[in-house]
C-alpha cells in the first residue's frame, strides 16, 4: 500500500478510520488506528451525552468531552488524530473551534456543507480541513466558497458512497441507483479535485468511503483515482473499538437481510441493523416526551419518533432494546473480533494478493 499525504501529515497506510457516533469511535479506537499507521478519527457527535455528568449542559459537556478524548488519544499515540464534526450539529461551531484550539490534526466535516469551516481557524492553526461530500458538485461548491471567501483550499476530500453506514447524503432512490455508486463518483470527484488543486498549485487527496471492506476493495477504489480510503464498519469489530461488546456482537450476528435503510429523525436516510427497537418505531410505538439535548439542527421533536442521540447512546452502552446500531452495507460479513493491528495486516495482505494476482504471481 502507498502512503497517504495530507499537507505535511503522512499516514503510513492510506486508511482513514471513519468517525462513528455516538461513542463508537473515541480515543481508544482512534489512537489504535493511528498507532497502526492509519488516521484515527474521534466522533464529536454525542460527546455531550457521554460526558453529561461533567458539565451543567449539553454544549459545555460536548466541549469538555472533546478535550478529554483528544487528551487521551494524544497520551496513547504520536500518530495522526482527526475529529469528525457534522455540520448538522447545533454545536458545530463549538466543536470546530475546540478541535482547532486543541491542535487536532484534521477535521473531517459532512452531514451538510461545511461552507464556513475555515472561518474558525486562527493565525497559528495547524489543523487540516477535509470536507465530506457525495458528489463532485458539492466539492466544487465548497472549494469555491473556501477559496473565494477565506483563501483556503481543502486539504483533502472524503467522498462517501451510498453503501456507507449511518446517515447518507443521498435520497432513497439514489441509494440503489448505479449512477450514484462510489465507483462512478470517485473518478468524478478525483477529476474535480485535480482541477481545483492545479489552479491552487497543490494536490488535493481524494479519500473514498462507503462499502469498502477488503484489501482488494481498497486496491480497486485507488485504481479509480482515490488516494486513500475511509473505513468504518471494519473497525467496529475490533477489540479497541470504544463501543460495548454487545454492540459489536450485533454486527457479528447480523444477517444480510438485517441490514436496512431507515428514515432518521434528522430527515436523512440511514443504514442500520434491524432490531426490536426499530421494529417498534415502524409500529409507531415510540414517541419522545421532550427534546433533552437540542443537538441536531434538522431534528423536530414534534415529528420525531424517538431521540436519535439517546438511541445511539443506548446502543453504544449495549442497551440494544433502547437503541440500534448504524452500520455499512457489509456489516453482516463480520465474523469475529480482532485487534486493529491484525485488521490492518489483513487488509495489507489482501491488497498485495490482488496485485500479485494481476501480475500472475
Amino acid at each position: 500500500m502507498k502512503t497517504l499525504k495530507i499537507g505535511d501529515l503522512l499516514a503510513q497506510v492510506p486508511i482513514v478510520q471513519g468517525g462513528m457516533g455516538v461513542g463508537i469511535s473515541l480515543s481508544g479506537l482512534a489512537s489504535a488506528v493511528a498507532n497502526a499507521g492509519g488516521i484515527g478519527v474521534i466522533a464529536s457527535a454525542g460527546l455531550g451525552v457521554i460526558y453529561r455528568d461533567f458539565a451543567s449542559n449539553f454544549a459545555e459537556a460536548s466541549i469538555y468531552g472533546l478535550k478529554e478524548e483528544l487528551k487521551k488519544a494524544r497520551q496513547a499515540t504520536k500518530g495522526i488524530i482527526g475529529v469528525n464534526i457534522m455540520v448538522a450539529l447545533t454545536n458545530f461551531a463549538d466543536m470546530a473551534k475546540t478541535a482547532i484550539k486543541e491542535h487536532t490534526d484534521i477535521i473531517f466535516s459532512g452531514a451538510g456543507l461545511p461552507l464556513n469551516l475555515p472561518s474558525f481557524l486562527e493565525k497559528d492553526s495547524t489543523t487540516k480541513l477535509v470536507p465530506i461530500v457525495s458528489s463532485a458538485r458539492a466539492l466544487k461548491l465548497i472549494a469555491r466558497r473556501w477559496i473565494g471567501e477565506y483563501g483556503y483550499t481543502p486539504d483533502a476530500v472524503v467522498v462517501e458512497g451510498p453503501k456507507a453506514g449511518g446517515h447518507l447524503g443521498y435520497n432513497n432512490d439514489q441509494i440503489s441507483d448505479p449512477d450514484f455508486s462510489l465507483e462512478k463518483t470517485v473518478p468524478e470527484v478525483a477529476a474535480a479535485a485535480k482541477e481545483i488543486g492545479e489552479k491552487q498549485g497543490r494536490h488535493i487527496p481524494v479519500i473514498a468511503g462507503g462499502g469498502i471492506y477488503t484489501g482488494e476493495d481498497i486496491y480497486n477504489i485507488i485504481e479509480l483515482g482515490a488516494d486513500g480510503v475511509q473505513m468504518g464498519t471494519r473497525f467496529v469489530t475490533t477489540t479497541e473499538c470504544d463501543a460495548s461488546d454487545i454492540f459489536k456482537q450485533s454486527y457479528i450476528t447480523a444477517q444480510k437481510e438485517d441490514i436496512e435503510i431507515i428514515q432518521s429523525p434528522v430527515g436523512l436516510p440511514g443504514r442500520a441493523i434491524h432490531n426490536t427497537f426499530l421494529e417498534k418505531v415502524k409500529q409507531g410505538l415510540k414517541q419522545p416526551k421532550a427534546c433533552p439535548f437540542d443537538c441536531i439542527k434538522t431534528c423536530d421533536i414534534s415529528r420525531s419518533p424517538y431521540c436519535i442521540m439517546l438511541a445511539l447512546y443506548n446502543a453504544f452502552k449495549g442497551k440494544m432494546e433502547q437503541g440500534y446500531a448504524f452500520c455499512g452495507s457489509n456489516a453482516w460479513r463480520a465474523e469475529k473480533i480482532i485487534s486493529v493491528k491484525e485488521l490492518i495486516a489483513e487488509l495489507k495482505l489482501e491488497f498485495n494478493a490482488k496485485i500479485g494476482s494481476l501480475k500472475g504471481v
